[in-house]
């Protein structure tokens, strides 16, 4: 054993010193979310696959190290010259080969599994996923383009998010699903999910989008069946738009499930990133400039289309979106063409904000 007592010692330590790294640092160090879809596996798989392999070259390199300070230390009153090595060119080879062919490894492992999430699936169920600053909409088109706030999904069915956004670069990131993708203007995305667990779950932007980007949240259901088809139900026999009063639409508008407006403007009085809705119509607010306006119609009209020229003393730092104007012409032409009614939103948020005493 005298001639491989080293590598047997160095073999061993490298194992155990992997194994403590994998278990006792690592593990407890990387904790990932629970696992909650079908794609969730593969890429479990490979983070285990990547973290055994840093466990074991970190293991190999400073055992090595450790060990050769350790037991090749010069000893005390040693003062010759070290043994002249050249060069070991077996050795070379190995530390260049076997590196190469466990990153090529890696890579075409990545790329099989990448070809596997982008994939289409049978009875893939689509849904609609719009971002704004700063907030997530959800459309349904197979149910009667229901849309929603939050995004309700049923446990086991495979699911294609079409991905768009109304402003900026959003990213689409539920640590759950492990999958995320980018929500980029003027263009359509996709990402493919199969939820595997019942609960609640989180969707947040991974993606720095301005101001309140990390309060871009919206909640993520998995149910069962008889639950989701109970709510898809519930949602379909809503009211549609035509049949709702000018005050019931801007409540709408004013919440996560139409413009988002509760992202920056509180019904409460608290102070926010704009200015509180709470009794604000017909008051006397003080602009940047030092004059004095009425908040009534032209002034909430001017303030949605132009909001940057009248600007509330102590928020000018706050950047509105300045195309809520093509946004509402949008969607009015959409509901004129669905339910042959003409509607005027920016009215029905004054409605709305009239109700606010």
């Amino acid at each position: 054993m005298g001639k491989y007592k080293h590598f047997i010692i160095v073999a061993v330590l490298v194992v155990l010193t992997t194994l403590g790294l994998k278990f006792l640092v690592f593990g407890p160090m990387f904790q990932l979310p629970v696992q909650a879809s079908e794609q969730g596996v593969s890429i479990d798989t490979m983070f285990e696959g990547h973290f055994w392999m840093i466990s074991f070259l970190f293991a190999l390199i400073m055992v090595l190290v450790f060990y050769s300070a350790v037991v090749f230390r010069r000893k005390p009153g040693d003062e010759t010259d070290g043994p002249h090595v050249h060069g070991n060119t077996a050795l070379e080879i190995i530390w260049t080969v076997v590196p190469v062919f466990a990153v090529v490894g890696f890579g075409i492992w990545g790329g099989v599994t990448l070809k596997q999430l982008l994939s289409p699936v049978p009875d893939e169920m689509t849904i609609k996923v719009t971002g704004r600053q700063w907030a997530w909409s959800f459309q349904y088109p197979e149910y009667e383009d229901i849309n929603s706030a939050e995004l309700v999904l049923l446990k086991d069915q495979p699911v294609v998010l079409e991905l768009s956004s109304s402003d900026v670069l959003h990213s689409f990131w539920v640590p759950e699903f492990r999958v995320k993708q980018d929500a980029v203007p003027g263009r359509t995305t996709t990402l493919r999910i199969t939820p595997t667990m019942a609960g609640e779950y989180k969707v947040r932007c991974a993606e720095i989008c301005g101001f309140d980007h990390a309060n871009m949240l919206a909640p993520v259901r998995v149910l069962e069946q008889a639950e989701f088809t109970a709510w898809a139900d519930e949602r379909m026999n809503a009211p549609k738009f035509g049949e709702m009063t000018p005050e019931e639409r801007g409540a709408l508008w004013y919440s996560n499930e139409g413009f988002a407006c509760e992202g920056c403007h509180t019904i409460d009085g608290t102070a926010a990133t704009a200015p509180s809705w709470l009794s604000v119509y017909g008051r006397s607010e003080q602009l940047t400039d030092g004059t004095t306006v009425t908040v009534d119609d032209a002034y909430i009209r001017q303030s949605i289309l132009d909001p940057q020229s009248q600007i509330v003393a102590g928020f000018e730092a706050v950047q509105m979106p300045a195309d809520f104007g093509d946004q509402f012409s949008a969607k009015q032409a959409e509901i004129a063409a669905t339910e042959g009614v003409e509607i005027d939103i920016i009215n029905d948020i004054i409605a709305y904000m009239q109700t606010l005493k």
